[in-house]
């Protein structure tokens, strides 16, 4: 039990994230000198205390952004009273703030205009489409665990991995239905895929998109783990696929099409991808002002849609391959569907652990581990402890300690706590959504007997990327 408190204090600790502000020798004594003081401690148990409630969101069903953003507000009280009573000027605490603030804006912004299109492409049919055509073709369980796989691995670089775990665990149960024992071990397939293919693209996860928006890796450079994160997956894939049947269920007569618009969109979405990419590599811009311009792009083309749609509900006429509209399409709503309880949940991770990095709390935990453990080895943990801990707020410590690796270290942080999470059901939302759809099917439990082949594909990516990229060490 003590081992058990001592892992998860650590844990806690390690997963602060922050976005800390440069001030200055006055400013890097402040962060050095508070760590032991009274309201130091309780911010740092006002977060325990959120993020406890975080984990335990299922139970309690108080949405994770609520703890948080109240425990934010709470920790920059404390950490302005401290401030005050050691006698450091209040501006201080202001500009540390504005800088979180800053960051977090750049973030929200980015992802807020992804999720749009994402949503507009789902409202669209993009998703159910492909859905389709893959549960009429008659595959067997065998070639529908490596499509599905596969798919995932090709589509979380850019969609997100867990849109993309959420369409192929939907064609899995459509395909196996009450096979449950292939619905399981396909699930952990589609995970481990997804998560995989997320770590190799700036677009395919939160994490990588953190680590290029911090200039630490260029656009380009994530493409030196496409073998690692390929190998990450190929070998688990290669060794559950042995166990699953070569069974061919009846093929279902389903049949959706997409409506109007959704193949102009999915290029529009590409094109604000370039753009994003281009205001980062050419105009030293931040990617999440391109993203917003490609939110533009997307906001011309809805009003193009709603005018068509409109007058075809108004005649009541065929539009293009579909059936008028009756409500025609509105960006707006899009907008508003949005993830927004992950989006505030950033916001409160940030904010919290942005002022307790001002404490000096994140200054200690970097000097035991990238000091202590040296850069490899602290990264390969990062990996695990991703497994248990959000990747998020993981990588959101790392790169704010900035400690001083290599390129080939940045890029082994970013692969191991993108992949890290796969060893475990609960350590992505991939695995956290598809325990949701397939309920009682595919499990924690089911997950863990798996997870020593899962562990082999991460250590095997691990070694995979040392060998292959030696030269950025």
């Amino acid at each position: 039990m003590k081992l058990l408190l001592n892992t998860l204090l650590f844990t806690l600790c390690f997963a602060m994230p922050a976005m800390a502000a440069e001030h200055g020798e006055a400013a890097a004594h402040t962060v050095q000198s508070l760590t032991g003081t009274s309201l130091g401690y309780a911010s740092l148990a006002l977060f325990v205390l959120a993020y406890v409630l975080v984990i335990f969101e299922e139970q309690t069903h108080l949405r994770k952004s609520k703890p948080v953003m109240m425990a934010a507000g709470f920790i920059w009280v404390l950490l302005a009273l401290t401030y005050r009573q050691v006698g450091i000027p209040a501006e201080e605490a202001h500009h540390a703030i504005i800088h979180n603030i800053t960051e977090y804006a750049e973030l929200m912004l980015f992802l807020l205009s992804a999720m749009t299109y994402i949503n507009s492409m789902d409202e669209r049919n993009v998703f159910q489409a492909l859905r389709s055509w893959l549960v009429s073709r008659g595959f067997s369980l065998r070639v529908v665990f490596w499509i599905t796989g596969l798919l995932a691995f090709i589509i979380s670089p850019i969609a997100d991995n867990l849109t993309t775990a959420l369409l192929m665990g939907a064609v899995v149960m459509a395909v196996a239905k009450e096979n449950k024992k292939f619905i399981a071990i396909a699930c952990i397939n589609i995970v481990v895929g997804a998560n995989a293919g997320g770590a190799f693209s700036p677009f395919g996860d939160i994490t990588t998109l953190m680590v290029w928006q911090k200039g630490q890796a260029t656009f380009g450079q994530f493409f030196f783990l496409f073998v690692p994160a390929l190998v990450n997956w190929l070998i688990p894939a290669a060794i559950m696929s042995v166990f699953v049947s070569k069974e061919v269920p009846a093929a279902m007569e389903e049949k959706i099409v997409m409506k109007f618009g959704a193949k102009r969109i999915m290029f529009l979405f590409l094109c604000t991808i370039v753009t994003a990419v281009s205001f980062h590599n050419f105009l030293s811009l931040p990617p999440a002002a391109g993203m917003m311009l490609g939110l533009s792009y997307l906001g011309f083309f809805s009003y193009y849609i709603k005018v068509k749609e409109k007058r075809a509900l108004e005649y009541d006429r065929p539009l293009g391959i579909d059936t008028a509209p009756k409500n025609p399409f509105d960006i707006f709503n899009k907008v508003a569907r949005a993830e927004w309880d992950t989006l505030l949940f950033f916001y409160g991770v940030i904010l919290c652990v942005g002022g307790l990095s001002q404490f000096g709390y994140l200054a200690m935990v970097s000097h035991q581990m990238y000091e202590g453990l040296g850069a490899t080895s602290a990264n390969v943990l990062v990996g695990i402890l991703s497994a248990i801990v959000d990747n998020i707020p993981v990588m959101f410590a790392v790169l704010t300690m900035e400690p001083a690796m290599s390129l080939g270290q940045w890029l082994l942080v970013t692969l191991t706590a993108g992949v890290g999470g796969s060893l475990l059901s609960i350590g992505s939302a991939a695995g956290v959504a598809l325990m949701g759809t397939a309920r009682g099917t595919y499990t924690f439990g089911a997950h863990l007997k798996w997870t020593p082949i899962v562990a082999l594909g991460y250590a095997a990516s691990i070694y995979c990327h040392i060998f292959l990229n030696s030269s950025h060490f």
